[in-house]
């Protein structure tokens, strides 16, 4: 198939053929569901932990006898019904993780991928970037397509480019190979380089 080769949203520079498998797959969203959660949940630490009443210090001793005193029967001040008790049914260090084969995590990045680009709102370009790290070089650059966020791919780290995005919270600077489900979908418009492209149907083509 064919993508547009852009210079901006009003120019076109011809354009670029590029793999169906990698960018002219069906879109599966039980797919992309699975592998978005499973690749949040990934980053989850597990380790909040609290006490259970045998693991809380102190509770030794039968606060009161058991009648005669006119209060409720207890046997020790670490109840989980007391201040400073432990907990009823206490959170403990977990793993989160849930397990997504290779072939699942690549199909649901084509799937996203070849999405963007029946959307229009994948832009090839043969070349991306700022001659200086610097912030309003880098918002010229996007307001040639007409954006002001965007998630920018290259197929190497572009330090000068990496360092202008990083006082816009809306721009993601990623190399093509270190692509993740959540990043692109938490971006309206992909701007990626040819040399990209070819990385990028290598590594799921």
């Amino acid at each position: 198939m064919e993508l547009e080769l852009r210079t901006s949203t009003q120019q076109a520079a011809g354009s670029v053929s590029v793999s169906d498998a990698t960018f002219g797959e069906a879109f599966r969203e039980p797919l992309v569901h699975q592998v978005v959660t499973a690749y949040l949940a990934g980053g989850r630490a597990g380790t909040k932990a609290q006490k259970t009443r045998a693991e809380v210090r102190g509770g030794g001793a039968k606060p009161w006898r058991q009648k005669g005193t006119g209060r409720a029967r207890s046997g020790t001040n670490r109840s989980p019904i007391w201040v400073g008790g432990g907990q009823h049914f206490p959170a403990k260090p977990r793993d989160h993780s849930q397990k997504v084969n290779r072939k699942m995590y690549r199909g649901a990045l084509r799937s996203i991928l070849s999405e963007f680009a029946r959307q229009g709102r994948l832009h090839v370009v043969e070349q991306f970037s700022v001659s200086s790290p610097r912030t309003r070089d880098l918002a010229a650059e996007l307001a040639a397509f007409g954006l002001e966020e965007a998630l920018i791919v290259g197929a190497e780290v572009d330090r000068p480019l990496a360092l202008a995005s990083r006082n816009m919270p809306g721009v993601t600077v990623a190399v093509a190979t270190d692509l993740d489900p959540v990043t692109l979908l938490r971006h309206g418009d992909v701007i990626i380089t040819v040399d990209a492209v070819r990385r990028v149907e290598e590594w799921l083509g």
